[in-house]
């Protein structure tokens, strides 16, 4: 079951970009919130705590409480801004979640069981994990923060496809309703001796 993440956030009396600038320079976020039946809201937040929170993958796949003076509205992170190079984010998109509507994100899958596994434990078997994400569907309420992928009984030359995940309840991966072409593999186990010759010819 997901957690709840809350975040305190502010509203924001000024806009544009010098007062944007001025709110960095002060170790605060400019943010919006958007989507649903009102009008966008900008916000600000405190950039150290969300540079704490964003390198958790819930931030990016969680429904967040962003917490404004005591009322709560549950979002979705939708986009993030950063700097170049330097350890610093500039924007943040946020959308609307409505509790009685499905919803569609990313979320991580979670490889579990593979170093036990027949292909994990033979030296001569190369594991590639082709996908780290999927797009899911689903209520809020149902959304996970991560899909758990059960290797336990992989074996040299096979391929585990999306349409072999076990989803949680509720959850859904709207790809597959477009086709055995758009069921994609996300874990093969090859032979050394395979991966190499897969590769020959892109060196050629």
């Amino acid at each position: 079951m997901a957690k709840n993440h809350e975040i305190k956030v502010v509203q924001r009396e000024l806009q544009g970009k010098g007062a944007s600038r001025r709110l960095r320079g002060a170790g605060q976020i400019p943010a919006i919130i958007y989507g649903g039946d009102v009008e966008p809201s900008v916000i600000q937040l405190n950039h150290n705590e969300i540079w704490l929170a964003q390198q958790n993958e819930w931030f990016y796949s969680s429904i967040l409480d962003l917490n404004l003076d005591g009322k709560v509205t549950k979002v979705l992170l939708r986009d993030m801004q950063r700097h170049p190079f330097k350890q610093l984010i500039l924007h943040l998109d946020f959308l609307r979640v409505n509790e009685n509507e499905a919803l569609t994100a990313n979320v991580p899958l979670h490889f579990i069981n593979e170093d036990t596994s027949p292909a994990g434990k033979a030296a001569d078997v190369v594991v590639t994990h082709e996908l780290k994400e999927v797009s899911i569907t689903c209520l809020p309420k149902d959304l996970p923060e991560s899909i758990d992928v059960d290797l336990a009984d992989l074996k040299a030359g096979d391929v585990i496809y999306l349409s072999d995940i076990k989803l949680p309840k509720g959850v859904e991966i709207p790809a597959l309703a477009q086709g055995k072409d758009h069921d994609d593999a996300i874990v093969t186990a090859k032979l050394g001796k395979e991966e190499a010759a897969d590769e020959a010819p892109a060196a050629e």
